[in-house]
């Protein structure tokens, strides 16, 4: 399975749990996670002005990459994420 690298901004530190679950079920494995703390944001992003960031290295099919995409987009809490493959 490929890698992917998934950075997080999230407000709600409670928001984990359910994106952890999303990836288990969507058959991906997290290998690595990595919380870089609370930073303050350089501009508002839907109205928040500080966020946790999270780093996390995962494995995942590359047909479940869409769903994962589709289902993060529609997540309400989390601010932003940035999803890229890593290459070898």
């Amino acid at each position: 399975m490929p890698n992917y690298e998934l950075t997080l901004l999230l407000s709600d530190e409670e928001e984990l749990k359910n994106i952890k679950d999303l990836i288990n079920s969507l058959k991906g494995k997290i290998e690595k996670e990595e919380k870089w703390g609370g930073k303050t944001l350089a501009y508002p992003i839907k109205k928040n002005t500080s966020s946790n960031y999270y780093h996390w290295l995962l494995n995942l099919d590359q047909n479940n990459i869409s769903e994962l995409k589709k289902k993060l987009n529609f997540n309400e809490k989390l601010i932003r994420y940035l999803l890229l493959k890593m290459t070898r």
